[in-house]
């Protein structure tokens, strides 16, 4: 887009939405960065020597890349000429429309491997493109235009579901298209079953192998050990909860399935080096926390 065209499109239907959005100056940056956390899907096409903060994790662009986000908080600390695309669930369900794009637990819902898709020079130009494509059929407002856009949408996830195994997982796996769908399948079940499911365990029975297996399968892949998956998890929600509502400590333990909030306190602090109420107390005062 050139930086004279129109910077926002949006659509929206009964309870579907879907916003085209071009960050191309500061005063664009501060504005997206002031909502405090997005409840859409958002696609981030984002440039090269960029930096973000998604969820509580900086990252730094080096190529051209696309960042797939649901329910995250996100800030693009430096740069600008970024697009995001950000949708309702209503609009496109991944999980309704699995068997097209195959991208949950992988792009999304993937707590084991946050969904940074690298572009190369020519992939670069086709996602480009797409991105462009969407703004032109947003600004038509034709008849047939939600079915384009979806169209298009679907398009620029498979590539970078595609290219995002390419990049992220270990070649015996790409041989294998059982074992992505195997770690495919993990990942979603943890996404469904994390404030009740703690343990391997649990996950290990409803995939019909007992802990040690399914553990020992993750180290043959070089895959992250399904523990500390299960584990980034809930502390992931952990920390949204206790930076985006005002619940107690003792209400975040119970609602992610912690009879004992005093065993939650130590999980949390053991992980992530500060106990619950000193990680929110730095968040409220602005100093980073991971």
């Amino acid at each position: 887009m050139k930086p004279d065209e129109q910077s926002k499109l949006k659509f929206e239907s009964n309870y579907k939405s879907f916003e085209w959005l071009c960050i191309q100056t500061k005063e664009a940056r501060d504005s997206f960065n002031a909502q405090p956390y997005k409840k859409d899907i958002s696609i981030l096409f984002v440039p090269t020597d960029c930096e973000l903060l998604i969820d509580f994790n900086a990252y730094r662009t080096t190529k051209p890349t696309l960042f797939f986000c649901g329910y995250q908080r996100i800030q693009l600390l430096k740069g600008i000429n970024a697009i995001s695309l950000n949708y309702s669930r209503d609009f496109y369900c991944i999980q309704i429309h699995d068997a097209e794009v195959a991208c949950d637990g992988l792009l999304f819902q993937n707590a084991g491997q946050f969904p940074a898709t690298e572009l190369s020079p020519d992939e670069h130009s086709i996602i480009e493109n797409l991105f462009s494509e969407i703004g032109e059929e947003l600004r038509l407002k034709d008849s047939s235009m939600e079915e384009m856009v979806r169209i298009l949408l679907k398009q620029i996830i498979i590539r970078a579901t595609r290219l995002w195994k390419q990049q992220q997982l270990p070649n015996q796996m790409l041989e294998t298209p059982a074992e992505v769908e195997f770690y495919r399948n993990f990942n979603q079940l943890v996404e469904i079953h994390f404030k009740k499911w703690h343990s391997v365990a649990d996950y290990a029975s409803v995939l019909g192998l007992t802990a040690k297996t399914l553990s020992n399968k993750f180290n043959r892949l070089n895959l992250i050990q399904p523990n500390e998956i299960i584990k980034s998890r809930i502390l992931l929600e952990a920390k949204r909860l206790l930076c985006f509502t005002d619940w107690s400590v003792k209400e975040i333990a119970y609602e992610l399935g912690y009879e004992d909030p005093a065993y939650f306190n130590r999980l949390f602090t053991g992980k992530v080096g500060d106990s619950p109420s000193v990680f929110k107390k730095k968040f409220n005062e602005g100093k980073n926390v991971q």
